[in-house]
């Protein structure tokens, strides 16, 4: 990894650390919890608990953008559950009621970095949890990614982009600041591709 791409990646990472923690005793407005009762084929009936993302399976998509000299654009936002309250991956976000994933993928990657592209492919779809969800996320490669606008982020949003080879990206898996399972999962099914090129 490039001395100086580590830096700004620390410095990016020091800026959304969680330095206090104020706990709220409201009921939450993203996160429900549904209890069901499922008749098996065997006549057993088994109850189970699913968990609701604003008031949808919350299916999502993760993009791992390549841009056109071969470099990988990867985000860094508050992760505030994670150990380090930071994460550093790719682009994700959920998918809009009716929304077609690549449509998606798309959207979020425009949205997070100011990237588009008009080259996906996909790479996979994976539940992330399906003993207590629904959710379906796809996985996406977007080649020849071009910055072609300011990022649009929600008021609640955080982020910064960040740009390395797609060499320093994998190596951030294994020195530790990629621990998101998306993200690791794309980088792994997009080494194929990427290769390639």
């Amino acid at each position: 990894m490039r001395k100086e791409k580590l830096e700004e990646l620390k410095s990016y990472i020091e800026e959304f650390k969680t330095i206090k923690t104020f706990e709220s005793l409201e009921q939450p407005k993203f996160l429900k919890v549904k209890q069901s009762k499922f008749l098996l084929g065997n006549g057993e009936i088994i109850t189970r608990e699913e968990i609701i993302k604003n008031s949808s399976s919350g299916s999502a998509v993760i993009v791992l953008p390549v841009t056109k000299e071969n470099n990988t654009i990867l985000v860094v936002e508050p992760r505030v559950f994670a150990e380090e309250t930071v994460g550093v991956g790719l682009p994700a976000g959920y998918i809009e009621f009716g929304e077609d994933p690549i449509i998606a993928a798309i959207r979020e990657m425009k949205e997070e970095t100011g990237y588009t592209s008009n080259n996906l492919i996909g790479l996979a779809s994976f539940y992330q949890d399906e003993g207590c969800s629904r959710a379906l996320n796809t996985s996406f490669l977007a080649l020849d990614a071009i910055k072609t606008s300011k990022q649009r982020l929600d008021e609640s949003e955080f982020i910064h982009y960040f740009e390395c080879t797609f060499s320093e990206a994998l190596e951030l898996v294994q020195l530790g600041y990629i621990k998101g399972a998306n993200s690791i999962l794309t980088l792994e099914k997009a080494k194929a591709f990427v290769k390639e090129r």
